[in-house]
């Protein structure tokens, strides 16, 4: 063996060496985990299949080391259950009406804002930006890590009583709305009767008729089979649906540097591939309902304008109650957004 050859294989053999240490390293800094992720929505709706896609690029990106368990269908209780899990540590993931979270922080409360976003991509917008990072880094102390904002889509009306074509075919109906006081007094101010109740007791509570109808959109109208049992659908579209994807802190900070790079990459990447899906399918389950036998009915114009106006004063008090300042920056950063 020549002194060049020597020295070439004495180099290969040092850098060889020197790698291990640091491969040992990173193998160390992945655990072998298995995270549970609850949500509400059955199998093949866009927000299951987000979460497949999270489960499928966290595997990938850990080597396998990190498992994730979906739990879809509301299997593990209502979303206001299943964020207590996630403070408790008993579950470890979730997405969810981000509206939902004013409970932890009053501030998330302004998603639900009636007619806040004209479509989907002022959403994104506002809450891939400023606005949203700073309502997310309002719940490291509530227990919560926020990892980004999912698409549900806009919210309409069904029943099983009679056509809705004017705000004054709202009146009388028992309808069943998320655990939220904005969506109570919405619905209240529309002269329905809101009635509380979480997602997993809905379809038994229209099949018996406990409740006259419910509002969600379209996909969840499909995947959760509420054509069965509801006749007429109304597009109101009167929320936007922004979701929250969340990781429970006491994961999150037991978790390395690289563990969290995984979880996070694979966040941003499903996120993208969510809202692709979510806003594909919306009017693919439109038209599914309708083949269905769902009597569909649009508000014209000026009863839009009707609409708008009635639930104004819901607004006006929620506003006091989430905090004016944060209305006025959502409405600053929206305004940006249509320029």
């Amino acid at each position: 063996m020549n002194k060049i050859t020597r020295r070439a294989c004495l180099a290969l053999s040092v850098g060889a060496a020197a790698l291990l240490p640091v491969t040992a390293a990173l193998a160390q800094d992945i655990k072998e985990r298995t995270i549970k992720f609850a949500f509400q929505n059955q199998k093949g709706h866009p927000q299951e299949m987000g979460a497949q896609k999270f489960a499928e690029l966290v595997a990938q990106k850990s080597g396998n080391k990190i498992k994730v368990r979906l739990f879809p269908g509301g299997t593990l209780g209502g979303d206001l259950q299943t964020v207590s899990a996630l403070q408790g540590g008993t579950v470890e993931m979730t997405v969810l009406n981000a509206g939902i979270l004013s409970a932890q922080a009053k501030e998330f409360a302004v998603f639900d804002f009636p007619f806040l976003f004209n479509n989907a991509q002022e959403a994104d917008a506002v809450t891939d930006g400023t606005f949203g990072k700073n309502l997310f880094a309002k719940l490291n102390d509530k227990g919560l890590v926020g990892l980004g904002y999912w698409d549900l889509g806009f919210r309409n009306l069904t029943n099983s009583k009679r056509p809705i074509n004017k705000v004054e075919d709202i009146a009388g109906l028992k309808i069943r709305v998320i655990q939220s006081p904005i969506y109570i007094d919405l619905f209240n101010a529309l002269g329905a009767n809101a009635t509380p109740m979480p997602f997993p007791e809905l379809y038994p509570a229209l099949e018996q008729k406990a409740v006259d109808g419910q509002e969600n959109p379209a996909t969840v109208i499909r995947s959760g089979k509420f054509n069965e049992v509801q006749q007429h659908l109304a597009l109101t579209n009167h929320i936007y649906n922004t979701q929250a994807l969340l990781i429970s802190k006491k994961l999150w900070d037991a978790m390395s540097a690289d563990e969290k790079k995984i979880i996070n990459e694979a966040a941003a990447a499903a996120t993208t591939f969510q809202r692709g899906v979510s806003r594909t399918q919306a009017n693919v389950a439109l038209d599914d309902l309708k083949k269905s036998g769902m009597q569909v009915t649009e508000f014209s114009p000026a009863e839009m304008a009707r609409l708008r106006e009635k639930v104004k004063p819901v607004i006006e008090k929620h506003t006091a109650a989430v905090g004016a300042d944060t209305v006025k920056a959502i409405n600053a950063e929206i305004a940006k957004v249509r320029k």
